[in-house]
């Protein structure tokens, strides 16, 4: 009986190290197959290689056989490229176009459909096209300006006429309180190219106002690409405007819409006469020559002016006339408006940059083109839509 129990015993003990083995062996054979299963195929474009990639394209990640859980991109400044991850996860795609000149660093994370994780590290540099196109941009950063003041952006070197569209996508203005407004194309006194944003009314006194270019990447034409992103915030100040009615020989200021002062001064003659319309205050000089060779006249004058006030680039300003004996009485200048050398000063520090000048009841017949200034307000809302390449 004791024999017989031993060798019952014996029996099972092989069984149950049999059991043993098997589930060993399961186990094996599962980690063998995910050692197996091949990762997910990660391909960033553009690809990295000897030769410098193209422009124009955004940076592109797409994972086959699985998707992205993690991507990070630099430029070569330590910058973080932003982009979006699809839904799901097969693609992440930069916000951006990719820059001239610059390395960027991808590196992704991924799993396959089998699980198995991977990671993956890859650069590329891009091309330095023939030109890189910069901009000039009215306001300043941080500046206060007048309640009639455009965003003027001004280009180093042409805009393609195909390439507007997608440049004018690019310029977003928002602003605190939220002003309508609209982006118009414009070919600058000097001859260079230009993009306007001007509000569809004047902007309320206060405003807070930021301009974000994400220009970086994009083709502006002619071989021509823009090389960085531009950003800048600029105040709305007080309320103060000006109107000269040219047959009185008068100006008036206006703050808050009302006016608070009047002042006597000899607009253009009718030979010369002023040009009509809202005027934009562009710049202003505390002293500066009268040189009449610069609006046609020869060499006719040459006239030291103190406290002028600039509107537009061909040449009408406000200005002290001290030479002038018949202020107020006759209207007797080339296009400008002459007065005392006090009451210049005083319009001078009444009127900031961007604030507005209109000139009324003038004989002239001449339109004063966009360009020619800051001279948004010399069209009504309707026909400065149709300068929005989006239009």
């Amino acid at each position: 009986m004791h024999a017989g129990t031993r060798r019952h015993t014996t029996r099972l003990i092989p069984a149950a190290l049999a059991a043993g083995l098997l589930l060993t062996a399961c186990g094996t054979g599962a980690g063998s197959s995910t050692a197996a299963e091949p990762a997910a195929k990660v391909t960033v474009t553009p690809a990295g290689g000897n030769s410098a990639a193209k422009l124009g394209s955004p940076i592109s990640v797409k994972a086959d056989g699985g998707k992205l859980t993690a991507v990070e991109v630099k430029d070569d400044k330590g910058a973080k490229v932003p982009g979006r991850l699809a839904a799901d996860g097969a693609s992440w795609t930069s916000e951006s176009k990719v820059r001239p000149k610059t390395t960027y660093t991808v590196r992704t994370e991924a799993k396959s459909t089998g699980g198995k994780e991977s990671k993956a590290t890859a650069t590329f540099t891009t091309e330095q096209p023939e030109k890189i196109n910069k901009l000039t941009n009215t306001p300043g950063n941080g500046q206060t300006v007048g309640t009639g003041m455009p965003i003027s952006i001004l280009f180093d070197h042409p805009i393609a006429t195909d390439r507007r569209a997608e440049i004018e996508k690019a310029l977003k203005v928002t602003s605190q309180p939220h002003v309508e407004g609209a982006w118009g194309w414009v070919k600058d006194w000097s001859g260079k190219d230009r993009i306007d944003w001007r509000p569809k009314d004047y902007w309320p006194a206060g405003t807070k106002v930021s301009v974000r270019g994400g220009l970086g990447g994009i083709n502006s034409g002619d071989s021509g690409y823009f090389a960085r992103d531009y950003d800048f915030d600029f105040t709305i100040g007080a309320d103060h405007k000006a109107v000269i009615d040219v047959p009185s020989h008068t100006l008036t200021m206006y703050a808050d819409g009302k006016p608070v002062g009047t002042i006597r001064g000899s607009a253009g003659s009718p030979q010369d006469p002023t040009r009509g319309g809202v005027h934009t205050v562009r710049s202003k000089n505390a002293a500066e020559t009268m040189d009449s060779s610069t609006i046609g006249h020869g060499n006719e004058w040459m006239l030291d002016s103190k406290w002028v006030t600039h509107l537009t680039a061909s040449g009408t300003f406000l200005h002290s006339a001290p030479w002038n004996q018949s202020i107020g009485v006759v209207n007797n200048s080339h296009g400008c408006f002459g007065m005392t050398t006090s009451d210049a000063k005083r319009i001078y520090d009444f009127l900031p940059i961007g604030s507005t000048v209109e000139v009324k009841n003038t004989t002239s017949t001449k339109k004063t083109d966009v360009g020619n200034g800051l001279e948004v307000w010399q069209e009504n809302w309707q026909q400065w839509q149709q300068r929005s390449a989006l239009k």
